[in-house]
C-alpha cells in the first residue's frame, strides 16, 4: 500500500515546480482564455516576466485556480471565490508563521 503523507521530498519538489499554461490548462481543465483573465484580474500571477514569453506558473498559483474554480463550481462568483482563495491563503501563511515563531519549523 502507498504511503499518501506529504514528505520533504515532495514538499522540495513541489516548490521548484513550473508549468506553463497549456499544461495548466490541461491539469485544472480551465481554459488558457479564462487563466489569462484571472490573470488580468490579479487573482493568479504568472511568472513570466517578459511579454509575449509563454506564461508559466508554481504549485502556489496552480492550487490557486483550483481553489477558484472549486468555488465558482459551487456557485460564488469570481470575486467572491477570490476572496475566499485570498482568505484561505492568509489564514494558512498566519498558521505557519505561527508555527514557525513557536520553534515548530
Amino acid at each position: 500500500m502507498a504511503d499518501d503523507k506529504l514528505t520533504i521530498e515532495d514538499v522540495d519538489f513541489l516548490s521548484k515546480l513550473i508549468v506553463g499554461i497549456g499544461e495548466v490548462s490541461q491539469i485544472t481543465n480551465i481554459p488558457c482564455r479564462q487563466i489569462r483573465y484571472w490573470e488580468d484580474k490579479g487573482i493568479i500571477k504568472s511568472l513570466t516576466e517578459e511579454e509575449g514569453k509563454n506564461r508559466r506558473y508554481d504549485y502556489i498559483n496552480i492550487k490557486r485556480m483550483l481553489l477558484v474554480k472549486l468555488y465558482m463550481d459551487e456557485g460564488y462568483t469570481l470575486d467572491a471565490a477570490a476572496q475566499k482563495v485570498q482568505d484561505r491563503m492568509q489564514f494558512f501563511e498566519d498558521t505557519f508563521s505561527k508555527f514557525r515563531e513557536s520553534g515548530g519549523g
